[in-house]
């Protein structure tokens, strides 16, 4: 049994019955515009406790029931149902209006007293059920609306339903379904859930929103999730990135074929006519060369070059200094043009030079004006790296003397003389300290490096050859012992007063030498001179480190050129010199 009642009887209520169960719950309220506050569960009201009465039989044995559906007359308004006691007995009219007049006239005071005037009351009709008018029954005010305010039913209420913010719509007990859990908003979804819309089963169509259904409407058929889509920009980033990946195997392995094989690329002929100067570094190998000459435009390809260079029988002799060349030429033609002397632009400085014939080709090669490199020789000495047991000797006239290595060096226009000397300077100090000079010194009975390299440069400046230099340094050695007694310790040398002189003699008078004092003169000063009279290449380096010991302590240039002959006796001497009188006319 139900609140709406049942009819007299053993007979169950029938499921056809159009008031079954809780027939008043269709997706809607039993009462239009009135919202439960009791979470959809049907109330007792005193006028529903009449209604559950048995009714009055004197209708024919009509069931009550029938009368549970609305009347309605030929207008279309509703008819009042009969209303009845909680015997069964039917209200008396004029006292049932009476009350509702009462009611109505305080709820008409208490609202205007506050607020505002209520609506009218709907009218009713008769719909021939003999008491006249019947009113609409009037409920107790809801708690939660203390202004009582809330109309009867069949006052306009508004929809809370109808929006698509709204929760939807209570159901009835047997249709209702548990209430979705919340969405988190602390949950860190983890690979299954919560992924991106993509990858997430959406709606496989990526249809747009159904006409009329809005953002908030898009819920799964038991009130779920929104119904996920697929992202065009999800798609893109997956393009891109496979298109990516595709096109960088693809560029390596275009590479890794190039290199393995396919032909360097190359230019084709000698050159396009325009000239470039390259310097090549010193110790630079065949790679280091061929990115500098892809740098300058020289070759296309420095595996071009490196191919032609080991291709080339003489190919990695190529020395280190200045080049001239041109651009755009074929990697063979490079690699003939740096083997060439004739592209060779470097400063080279040959064995036995002086340091004042350096300057002169410095000044020249810069295109600076002739002395400059000798005023910043003289000035800036101290500053070009020389080693400490070469600075502060007494009476030296050149303290780079002996310290511009013979070699190439790279010297061009727009350079500065100072950078050109710290070159050659370094190349020296390199080559000195590689040969042992400060360590073998002393096993040669001298007093030091500087010794040694001024031996040197008096081996250089007398010997003819290289047979002639051993030789030549063991004369030297034996002089400077203060057991000789054939020359007091004197050398003697002509190629000292030379220096002297600023000068290259082969015939100088007696009277000439011996009248001249100076430290440089070996005629009439014992031991070395002040420093070195040149600057001595490897082979006279050589030379003074390993002299012979055959006893040599003269020497005569027989022809007064090329030829050079040795003896270790006085006696022998004169003979020697007499033959080099024989020669010249003398």
């Amino acid at each position: 049994m139900t609140e709406y009642g049942r009819g007299p009887g053993s007979e169950p209520w029938p499921p056809e019955d159009p008031l079954y169960g809780d027939g008043g719950w269709g997706g809607q309220q039993a009462h239009e515009g009135q919202q439960s506050p009791y979470g959809g569960q049907p109330q007792q009201y005193p006028e529903q406790q009449a209604q559950q009465g048995y009714g009055d039989w004197s209708n024919g044995g009509q069931s009550p029931y029938d009368g549970g559906q609305p009347q309605y007359d030929q207008y279309g308004h509703q008819h009042p149902e009969p209303q009845y006691d909680q015997y069964g007995h039917p209200y008396d009219q004029q006292q049932h209006d009476q009350q509702q007049y009462d009611q109505h006239q305080y709820g008409q005071q208490q609202y205007d007293q506050q607020y505002a005037p209520q609506a009218p009351p709907q009218q009713a009709h008769d719909n021939g059920w003999g008491g006249g008018a019947h009113p609409q029954a009037q409920y107790p005010a809801d708690p939660s609306d203390p202004y009582g305010q809330q109309a009867g039913y069949g006052a306009e209420q508004p929809d809370f339903y109808g929006t698509p913010e709204a929760y939807p719509p209570p159901e009835p007990p047997t249709r209702r379904r548990a209430e979705p859990e919340p969405q988190r908003t602390d949950w860190d979804p983890g690979p299954d859930e919560g992924e991106h819309a993509f990858f997430g089963g959406g709606d496989p169509d990526g249809d747009d929103d159904a006409p009329g259904e809005g953002r908030g409407d898009r819920r799964t058929r038991g009130g779920g999730k929104p119904r996920k889509r697929r992202s065009g920009c999800a798609c893109l980033v997956v393009c891109l990135v496979l298109g990516g990946g595709v096109a960088g195997v693809g560029y390596f392995g275009y590479q890794f074929y190039q290199d393995r094989f396919g032909t360097a690329p190359d230019f084709a002929g000698g050159g396009n006519g325009e000239q470039v100067t390259v310097t090549i570094p010193k110790g630079a190998g065949g790679s280091t060369i061929g990115q500098e000459l892809k740098r300058q435009g020289v070759v296309k390809s420095v595996d071009a070059f490196i191919a032609a260079q080991q291709s080339n029988p003489r190919g990695k002799s190529i020395q280190d200094g200045v080049y001239t060349l041109q651009k755009e030429m074929s990697a063979e033609s490079a690699v003939e043009l740096l083997l060439s002397p004739k592209s060779r632009s470097n400063l080279i400085i040959a064995e036995g030079r002086r340091n004042a014939a350096v300057y002169e080709l410095i000044d020249k090669r810069l295109g600076v004006k002739a002395g400059t490199t000798a005023e910043v020789a003289k000035s800036q000495y101290k500053e070009l790296g020389l080693p400490e047991w070469a600075l502060n000797h007494k009476g030296v006239k050149d303290p780079l003397e002996g310290f511009l290595y013979p070699s190439s060096y790279s010297a061009a226009k727009g350079q500065k003389p100072e950078d050109v000397l710290k070159q050659m300077v370094a190349r020296a100090s390199e080559q000195y300290e590689k040969i042992g000079l400060e360590e073998k010194a002393a096993g040669l009975g001298l007093k030091g490096p500087w010794e040694l390299l001024t031996a040197a440069s008096l081996v250089q400046a007398e010997g003819k050859t290289h047979d002639d230099f051993r030789k030549m340094a063991e004369v030297i050695y034996n002089r400077l012992k203060e057991s000789n007694t054939e020359t007091n310790q004197k050398l003697q040398f002509d190629s000292t007063f030379n220096y002297l002189m600023r000068q290259s003699k082969i015939d100088i008078s007696e009277s000439e030498i011996n009248s001249n004092m100076d430290p440089y003169n070996t005629y009439t000063n014992r031991g070395l001179p002040p420093g070195p009279i040149d600057n001595p290449g490897d082979e006279a380096l050589q030379a003074a480190l390993n002299p012979t010991t055959d006893g040599w302590i003269y020497f005569v240039a027989t022809d007064g050129v090329k030829k050079t002959e040795f003896a270790k006796t006085h006696d022998e001497f004169l003979k020697l010199k007499d033959k080099f009188d024989a020669s010249s006319g003398d």
